[in-house]
């Protein structure tokens, strides 16, 4: 059953702090700009056009929602209970942050119908967090993952690469750390400048240099396929082309690409052909028809460099995780390892 979020972007309320990286605006000294009212008819809006027979979450998006008042995350989770007690929707999402974690919120948010917990660990590299103003340590986001296993949710983390004071060595050991948080699910994130943000200072005074998106797909790839390899459900590579991320002059700088995740799948399947084509100096490839736009790049990039050598057959025998090249079948575990083992041994 296909699962569908109802967004519910709370801004940056509930943010104990302006991270470098956020355009932090609180408008009129309101806790939230997300009223009551607002937040049934935003419910009722995405009900009125959701498929009846899916899986729907109301998921609060954008700012920190357990670093609001403990009394208006009640009055918001009491507003989507009723929708959960009419079996409208099957629970609650929430983005927030390591440090705005405790039993307390957590026994209120299991009551409430809380199923899923993401959180912005961002990177852990001490370092690199104080340098982008994320004011906790390892010990705290392992203390909060801990806990929120512990109450039963579904843990996400969201990674970002290419912060201030990171480096590709550090943005992958990033991602192994991680592992020993036991996440469920996963993002991962370039870093953009945003107008306005501390970081666009930084970039304007040359403190800051953004990574360019040949960079950033490099630094991405060993990391998407690390955590694919450990079974982690990675969600969302690269930012959403929102509206208000893709206007004039939003983005000063930065790898964005409205197919990110696209552009890392390219890059690995192009990795492990050009290893084959070095070798045998041809490439027959057999493969599932759904997993022909991988196997060809964008703008048919993979094809257009081995040409005259690049011949694809359609074999729906052959499941998304196999493909043949040469008369030898693949899996998707060994290209991915590959991808891994190549870049983890550059650190070793």
């Amino acid at each position: 059953m296909k699962h569908y979020n109802i967004p519910v972007f709370i801004s940056h309320f509930g943010c104990p702090n302006a991270c470098v990286f956020c355009n932090q605006k609180k408008i009129n000294g309101r806790e939230t700009d997300v009223s009551l009212d607002d937040l049934k008819n935003i419910i009722d809006s995405y009900l009125k056009t959701l498929p009846k027979n899916s899986i729907k979450q109301v998921a609060f998006f954008g700012g920190t929602f357990t670093g609001i008042s403990m009394n208006l995350q009640k009055e918001y989770l009491e507003v989507v209970k009723h929708y959960i007690d009419n079996n409208d929707v099957e629970g609650v999402r929430i983005s927030t942050r390591p440090e705005c974690i405790d039993d307390e919120i957590l026994t209120q948010l299991k009551k409430y119908g809380v199923k899923t917990i993401e959180l912005g660990i961002q990177s852990l590299d001490d370092k690199v967090l104080r340098a982008t103003g994320r004011n906790y340590t390892y010990d705290i986001v392992k203390k909060s993952c801990d806990l929120i296993k512990n109450y039963g949710f579904e843990l996400g983390i969201q990674l970002m690469i290419g912060l201030p004071k990171s480096d590709f060595k550090s943005d992958l050991q990033s991602a192994i750390k991680s592992l020993d948080l036991n996440p469920d699910i996963a993002r991962i994130y370039p870093t953009l400048v945003i107008k306005g943000t501390e970081l666009e200072f930084m970039y304007k005074k040359n403190l800051y240099q953004s990574l360019s998106i040949e960079e950033a797909v490099d630094r991405t790839v060993p990391i998407y396929s690390l955590l694919e390899l450990k079974n982690i459900n990675v969600i969302r590579v690269g930012l959403q082309p929102a509206e208000d991320l893709t206007a004039d002059g939003v983005i000063i700088s930065g790898p964005f690409h409205p197919a990110f995740r696209d552009l890392v799948e390219n890059k690995i399947y192009f990795n492990f052909l050009s290893k084959i084509y070095d070798k045998d100096k041809k490439l027959d490839i057999e493969v599932n028809e759904r997993n022909v736009s991988k196997i060809v790049g964008q703008k048919a990039i993979n094809k257009k460099t081995f040409y005259p050598n690049f011949k694809i057959l359609i074999n729906n025998n052959l499941s998304l995780d196999e493909l043949i090249i040469n008369s030898k079948k693949y899996t998707r575990k060994e290209i991915l390892e590959g991808e891994f083992n190549e870049k983890i041994s550059d650190f070793i």
